[in-house]
């Protein structure tokens, strides 16, 4: 077992510990990790094959989002897919995530991420159009399935002959999802419990018991998943976005400081000078990659699960949702901190500084409100990423109810173990899990991705025609 753990170790310090470093002046150095050193030259490649799509195309996202349309029995629809991903998007790292990016990297950090976000947006776009085109009907769930794993399938057969029944490189990216999945459920247990304990003096047990059995209820329904998350992420986002533009409107006065912060900070001559670039820039990137997900092909799995008329509009909508994610909530809560006096939050991280700084701003119903909204997201990221593990249980072990069972199980188990305590073992799983998802996804929608560009030509032709 010690030396599994060491294997698991050295991939994660590979996969997330600094490939690379540049010097700096003032003796310090810029660390490039291996998946920023692969998530931002795609995604800027992306961006320009696109024509930058996130900024050219927004007003067509905003209107995509609002169609209604049909959709078959079993199917989810567009507005579905992009609530199924906003839940698994819209996490602790939001939260937590935000916090730890600005006290590392200072208020500048904000404005890398906000970059980030918007390159993001078209890496998000060519997955889940991808996802769209290479999608099946699922005969277990009804509607379709899809996501990586079965458009690398695709690309291995076509391009790549490959003489195997399944592809290596589909197989590895399936396989990654679940490991990542069952990891991120450990996680999200012991965040809640925390919370719960800090908040309301509630024992680990009792949250995990009750967290796990509710989650229970939902998972191992038949099509109860979507139901959840259609009525749960709206009200969660809503509610944090609201109190957020309370806390604005409260402090309207200090808002022209906070954004003269961002921007001197991200292009500050002081931090260049004094060697605190690398971390304002890195903390940004790396709090924008990992919050949206873009590129680690999670969400092309919600992405191929919809039922459309062109499979652009589901790229567009999921490209909307990593403007959510960081544009929209990530900023909520780096707006909340930077509103509280400096000298306030000194000595403080993590959930502390979070919660005192929603105290800050709300007096003891702020501590409460953290985890209350911590619950929400976390919970509704666990669902999500169980509707994701459909399809790839599916590709991995065929079409039967046993193995998709015994995984919802699993997870359940380790949202309940989680709860108890913090196995950093598993947490690492979870993020090499992550990590050769996002290589693999990677490697093949770079040299893949002609289809998700046709289509894209194609569907700017078509509302061309309606237009004129």
């Amino acid at each position: 077992m010690g030396f599994i753990i060491k294997i698991i170790s050295a991939v994660y310090n590979f996969l997330w510990g600094d490939l690379i470093t540049i010097p700096l002046p003032g003796g310090n150095a810029l660390g490039l990790p291996l998946l920023v050193l692969l998530l931002i030259p795609a995604g800027i490649y992306f961006t320009i094959r696109t024509r930058v799509l996130p900024i050219r195309l927004f007003p067509e996202m905003l209107k995509v989002s609002m169609e209604k349309g049909q959709k078959e029995s079993g199917a989810i629809s567009g507005w579905q897919s992009l609530i199924v991903s906003t839940a698994t998007r819209v996490g602790m790292g939001n939260l937590v995530g935000v916090v730890a990016a600005i006290s590392a990297g200072g208020a500048g950090a904000v404005f890398w991420m906000w970059i980030t976000a918007l390159i993001g947006s078209a890496t998000a776009f060519i997955e889940a159009t991808l996802a769209q085109i290479h999608k099946e009907e699922d005969p277990l769930y009804g509607g379709y399935r899809g996501g990586p794993a079965y458009y690398i399938q695709d690309f291995a057969k076509k391009k790549l002959k490959t003489p195997f029944k399944k592809s290596i490189l589909a197989i590895l990216f399936a396989a990654s999802g679940l490991i990542c999945w069952c990891g991120i459920s450990q996680v999200i247990g012991n965040s809640v419990s925390e919370a719960f304990m800090n908040s309301f003096d509630i024992p680990a047990l009792y949250t995990s018991i009750i967290v796990t059995a509710l989650a229970a209820i939902i998972v191992l329904r038949k099509n109860t998943t979507v139901k959840v998350l259609d009525i749960m992420v709206p009200i969660m986002a809503a509610l944090y976005f609201c109190f957020t533009l309370f806390i604005i409107f409260k402090n309207i006065g200090q808002l022209p400081d906070v954004f003269s912060r961002i921007f001197t900070e991200a292009f500050g001559i002081r931090q260049i000078a004094a060697g605190g670039f690398g971390a304002v820039l890195m903390n940004g990137v790396k709090r924008g990659l990992f919050s949206n997900e873009a590129g680690s092909g999670s969400a092309p799995c919600a992405a191929a699960a919809a039922e459309t008329d062109h499979p652009v509009k589901i790229g567009l909508l999921q490209a909307l949702g990593v403007f959510i994610d960081t544009i929209v909530i990530c900023s909520c809560t780096a707006f909340i901190m930077l509103l509280v006096p400096a000298e306030k939050l000194e000595g403080l991280s993590g959930l502390a500084l979070l919660q005192t700084s929603m105290e800050h701003h709300l007096g003891a119903f702020g501590s409460v409100f953290v985890a209350i909204i911590l619950f929400l997201f976390s919970f509704s990221t666990f669902i999500g990423v169980l509707y994701y593990a459909r399809s790839n249980v599916a590709f991995l072990f065929g079409d039967n109810r046993i193995s998709q069972t015994v995984y919802k199980i699993l997870a359940l188990i380790m949202l309940f173990i989680g709860g108890l305590a913090a196995y950093t073992f598993v947490w690492e799983l979870g993020d090499v899990g992550i990590g050769l998802m996002t290589i693999v996804n990677l490697a093949i929608i770079i040299p893949g991705c002609k289809p998700a560009l046709t289509a894209l030509k194609d569907y700017e032709a078509i509302r061309k025609q309606e237009r004129n």
